[in-house]
């Protein structure tokens, strides 16, 4: 067997049974292997059946994205997926998740949980027998993470010295970003307005998890956070849930929208990312939206490829 080839798939054999989480949960040679998996899989390099494994959707929050490729991904491994909506089953009804994920492990191979609370998603881990993968919760959403080093990956074919700026709140995507960024050794940089900026102790564990030569560092100016970076990164400004603050944000988050003239201060050759949907107009503009430095597309497919590799590895397909 190739050195390199055992090296891959001892990584990714390592995660096999194991929850995912948080981007903490994995390391450096993990990440990366389960990236150049992605990739294989991305060109048809690579195929693997899971035979007839079944992944469990537990989404209490509206999806798009996550849940169709989740679906797609299990499907391309030979496995199924069943959709756990809490409108339709006793969870609606106020059943205890310890006893919801008691029985879900009897009849899932694995379940993904996607939900307001990340205490929810704890305790699904706690009671659960199969691995357990965070689809988001309000701290972290590490799956969508996965995708976005891959496609700065095909961008730039390495990710070490790169610089990532991520302008706007400091939410669920930004904590994964700064986690995963730091443990593949990109320097991330962030422009939050003040009062919405990362979780303090995702800062800080990011800090201890980072390589060598990466960095974390919180700006107020958007254009000192983007000078001479390799990718730009927005989100919307109110999430699920956060509807009601939407007007409160609209006036904290003026001067933070991705427009050409922020871009222009980035590297020339930056791309630029945001996780969708959009608020175009607000967190972005239109014309940065379509311009050729978007890789949106780009990334929001590759949500199939790095989900595929992932479920691959934790339901034990290598």
């Amino acid at each position: 067997m190739d050195k390199h080839f055992q090296s891959l798939s001892q990584d990714l054999s390592s995660l096999a049974g194991k929850n995912f989480l948080s981007c903490a949960d994995i390391n450096f040679g993990q990440v990366t292997s389960l990236l150049q998996l992605s990739s294989q899989f991305k060109k048809n390099l690579r195929r693997i059946d899971l035979g007839n494994r079944v992944l469990g959707l537990v989404f209490s929050k509206a999806s798009t994205r996550t849940r169709v490729s989740f679906q797609v991904a299990m499907a391309r491994l030979g496995a199924q997926t069943i959709d756990l909506n809490s409108q339709l089953t006793q969870l609606g009804r106020g059943e205890p998740i310890k006893d919801t994920a008691r029985v879900l492990s009897r009849y899932c191979d694995a379940l993904a949980i996607r939900t307001f609370g990340n205490e929810e998603l704890l305790e699904y881990a706690k009671w659960s027998s199969v691995p357990v993968v965070n689809a988001l919760t309000d701290i972290e959403h590490p799956c969508q993470a996965l995708a976005d080093f891959l496609t700065i990956q095909e961008e730039f074919e390495t990710l070490q010295g790169l610089s990532l700026s991520y302008i706007g709140d400091g939410n669920n995507v930004a904590n994964s970003l700064i986690l995963l960024g730091s443990i593949l050794g990109v320097n991330i940089r962030l422009a939050c307005p003040k009062g919405f900026e990362p979780n303090h102790s995702v800062v800080e564990n990011a800090r201890i998890l980072a390589s060598s030569n990466s960095r974390i560092e919180i700006f107020s100016d958007p254009y000192e956070a983007v000078l001479d970076s390799n990718v730009i990164y927005t989100d919307v400004w109110a999430s699920m849930g956060q509807e009601k603050e939407q007007l409160q944000r609209l006036e904290a988050f003026r001067g933070f929208t991705l427009s050409i003239d922020l871009l222009k201060k980035a590297d020339s050759k930056a791309i630029v990312l945001h996780c969708l949907p959009a608020h175009r107009g607000e967190e972005i503009t239109d014309q940065v939206f379509e311009s050729k430095s978007s890789r949106i597309f780009d990334q929001a497919e590759n949500r199939l490829h790095t989900q595929q590799a992932l479920l691959a590895a934790l339901l034990g397909g290598l």
